[in-house]
């Protein structure tokens, strides 16, 4: 796994992400903005699905909120990738960006669950607010262990 990941340190678009102050800055602004896309539709459909403002329909709000969730993922995502691709040996290596990842995947995965299981309308309230509590609370951990990545070595 060192291997490809020297490789990968090795690309001339990893060059390009260490060397370039624009390219870097550019990079991590998109990524902040998918983050905030990502976040800022995820939260309201969560406190939704949790019980708040039931006199906004469910359905309504996800068409409104999903698919802008889905744009600044994919958003934070690829540029996640390029900015990984700044040092992959250091950072594949941190606990703490190894456990962003596994929460990423389980959010996803509570995501993929909910809307390929029983669907929006056919899920009991129960499974709803539990999803809506797991999907918030995996979420903002994400957010702050990227977060505090900048901050640990």
């Amino acid at each position: 796994m060192t291997g490809l990941l020297e490789l990968l340190a090795q690309t001339t678009l990893a060059e390009w992400m260490r060397l370039s102050r624009w390219g870097y800055a550019i990079v991590n602004t998109l990524h902040v903005l998918g983050i905030a896309l990502l976040v800022g539709a995820i939260i309201p459909l969560d406190v939704r699905l949790m019980g708040w403002r039931r006199d906004i329909e469910l359905h309504k709000l996800a068409g409104l909120l999903q698919p802008i969730a889905i744009t600044g993922l994919a958003l934070a995502i690829a540029m996640g990738g390029l900015l990984f691709l700044a040092d992959p040996v250091d950072y594949a290596a941190m606990p703490l960006f190894q456990l962003k990842l596994v929460f990423i995947g389980l959010a996803l995965v509570n995501a993929l669950a909910l809307n390929l299981g029983p669907g929006l309308a056919g899920a009991s309230a129960f499974y709803l607010v539990t999803a809506g509590a797991i999907s918030m609370s995996l979420w903002l951990t994400t957010l702050g262990a990227g977060r505090l990545l900048a901050f640990v070595q």
